[in-house]
Order: structure tokens, then C-alpha cells, then sequence
């Protein structure tokens, strides 16, 4: 198993949640890893990604402020607050193996399994 999410769960709209994102060091190291998550019936769409040396973070529109990416130790984390019901959802953790920081799902070669996080 090369990446293994945890954290997820239920929680009231302005609450938070961190996830975490345990990732065989051959995928960990020096590559791009990032979030994405899915709801059904929609494509999955990224959360926030972050690079290789863990200097410089990306997100979208939607996550900008509330949430928050990092690595350390062969682990990804995704620490969420002032969440909304809007951003229930699959979660997923992926590593890239390529050179580069991609936005798009496709670019990225190992995912983990996904967490759910619900917000009501």
C-alpha cells in the first residue's frame, strides 16, 4: 500500500478536521503530492497540492485561507477549518512522479484509498 489517508469524519459547519496521508517514502520523496475530493455525480477536483520541498503550497479558489497543506516524515497533511457543508466530500491524498506540480487528476500516478469528511 503506498498511500494510506486518515482523519476523516463528521462535523458541524465552522468546525475542523485534519487529515493525514501516510506515503511510502519512494512516492513521499521529492515528488508533488496533493488533495483532491469527490462528491457523487461530479468530477474530482483539487483541494490543494504542494511540491516536492514542501516551499510552496497551491489551492483553489474555494480553499484559499481555510485550509492549509504540509508535509513532513512521509506524511501529507490537510488541516480544514471554518468548514462548510459544501465541502463534504471524498477526500483523496495522490503523489505525482513526475517532475512539475500539476492541477490536474490525471498528472498524479498513486492514490490512496479516500476519506470521507461530511459537514452538516
Amino acid at each position: 500500500v503506498q498511500l494510506v489517508e486518515s482523519g476523516g469524519g463528521s462535523v458541524q459547519a465552522g468546525g475542523s478536521l485534519r487529515l493525514s496521508c501516510a506515503a511510502s517514502p519512494s512516492i513521499y520523496n521529492n515528488h508533488c503530492m496533493g488533495w483532491f475530493r469527490q462528491v457523487p455525480g461530479k468530477e474530482r477536483e483539487g483541494v490543494a497540492r504542494i511540491d516536492g520541498s514542501g516551499r510552496f503550497t497551491f489551492y483553489t479558489d474555494s480553499t484559499k485561507g481555510r485550509f492549509t497543506i504540509s508535509r513532513a516524515d512521509n506524511t501529507l497533511h490537510l488541516q480544514m477549518t471554518a468548514l462548510k457543508p459544501e465541502d463534504s466530500a471524498i477526500y483523496y491524498c495522490a503523489a505525482m512522479v513526475t517532475t512539475g506540480c500539476s492541477t490536474s487528476p490525471s498528472t498524479f500516478s498513486y492514490w490512496g484509498q479516500g476519506t470521507q469528511v461530511t459537514v452538516s
